[in-house]
């Protein structure tokens, strides 16, 4: 169950980061992050789209080692980083919940769900 979770968050957070590297690079998906204010980000909303890129991978990692498919992170930091993700995601369940845009409420909440819905499963094994 552990590894499900871990894969599926995995897979999760590479579609987001594909969606992310589509919009630094223009693509009109907008609406579908930072608020849903923008079908073209603006550059400031661009560079964060490319931070999460980076976040996202860096997020990837703490999950396998959590869930003990890699190494590499000390422990602590692994067990400490899952419950953190746990959190940080959780809180997403809510701010996406809440956005003003339609597509970011009904695609972004539910992914998120997912997310923190795997976290805890890894967290708690």
């Amino acid at each position: 169950m552990i590894t499900g979770a871990a894969v599926l968050a995995c897979v999760v957070l590479g579609g987001l980061a594909v969606l992310q590297v589509a919009l630094a690079a223009g693509r009109p998906w907008g609406r579908f992050a930072w608020g849903g204010q923008h079908d073209v980000l603006p550059r400031r909303l661009r560079v964060g789209s490319a931070v999460s890129v980076v976040l996202y991978a860096v997020f990837a990692v703490v999950v396998l080692q959590a869930a003990d498919l890699l190494a590499g992170l000390p422990a602590a930091v692994a067990d400490v980083g899952i419950w953190v993700l746990t959190g940080y995601f959780s809180l997403g369940i809510v701010m996406n919940g809440i956005s003003r845009s339609r597509p970011e409420r009904f695609v972004m909440t539910p992914l998120v769900l997912v997310l923190a819905g795997c976290c805890l499963v890894i967290a708690l094994a």
